[in-house]
């Protein structure tokens, strides 16, 4: 194996086990909001004020809402770097993609989602994936 292809070979392997690792925390956080809003939802059931209840149901539906963004976008973490990992042909792209809004997770997937533009964005990195498909 080449330096070039060390180069690659060692960087996607990275960025696919960080991949799946960001997926996973997504997945974890994402399971705990959607236990908090049943929590908060519970509680809306409760007899209580209307200000109380109506405020149980936003947070239920916020938690809710947050939950399943979370979990969807886990998901689609840890199947991106499964792939990413097979040098599957759609990989690169869809890394490419979710690498993008990551940017603006700070601190941590800003630094994420830089590596992955860089990795995904070199030109033998993209070789490979070119090779693979």
């Amino acid at each position: 194996m080449t330096e070039p292809d060390a180069f690659a070979a060692t960087h996607v392997r990275l960025l696919g086990v960080l991949f799946v690792v960001w997926g996973g925390v997504g997945l974890l956080v994402g399971a705990a909001l959607l236990l908090l809003a049943t929590g908060a939802a519970a509680i809306a059931q409760a007899p209580a004020g209307a200000g109380a209840a109506l405020a149980t149901r936003v947070t239920a539906a916020t938690l809710s809402l947050f939950g399943v963004v979370l979990v969807l976008g886990g998901a689609a973490h840890a199947w991106v770097g499964t792939i990413l990992r097979r040098r599957h042909g759609a990989a690169r792209l869809a890394a490419l993609v979710l690498a993008l809004p990551n940017l603006f997770l700070i601190p941590f997937g800003t630094v994420f989602g830089a590596y992955g533009l860089w990795v995904l964005l070199d030109e033998r990195v993209r070789r490979q994936f070119d090779v693979a498909t």
